[in-house]
């Protein structure tokens, strides 16, 4: 996985523990990480520029785009949305980790 700016707010333990527990070989652990990874980035990204008020959207993409691991984004975001920002990303991490663990554990 890539650095960004919001990792110290991921916690995916229980994911973590159900793809080594469905995962065959390492290629298949990657991969399924990759997909996970990528859904992160994107439902982070959705929640942020829903908070975000429209005309901080610009500037955001911009910032995250030259540094997409910049922590100083979060302070850009506690100052533009509030404090609440941390939350708000925490719950859609937490929603996702859900919707994961119910799809991979369905699969078995």
């Amino acid at each position: 996985m890539s650095k960004l700016f919001f990792d110290q707010l991921v916690v995916l333990d229980d994911v973590d523990g159900e793809i080594k527990k469905v995962a065959k070989s390492k290629e298949e652990k990657e991969e399924l990480w990759q997909l996970v990874d990528e859904m992160v980035h994107h439902r982070v990204l959705g929640c942020v520029l829903d908070a975000l008020p429209r005309k901080h959207h610009e500037e955001f993409l911009e910032r995250f785009h030259k540094a997409p691991h910049d922590e100083s984004l979060m302070d850009f975001l506690r100052q533009k949305v509030g404090d609440n920002i941390d939350e708000l990303i925490r719950q859609e991490i937490g929603g996702l980790a859900f919707e994961l663990l119910e799809e991979i554990r369905a699969k078995k």
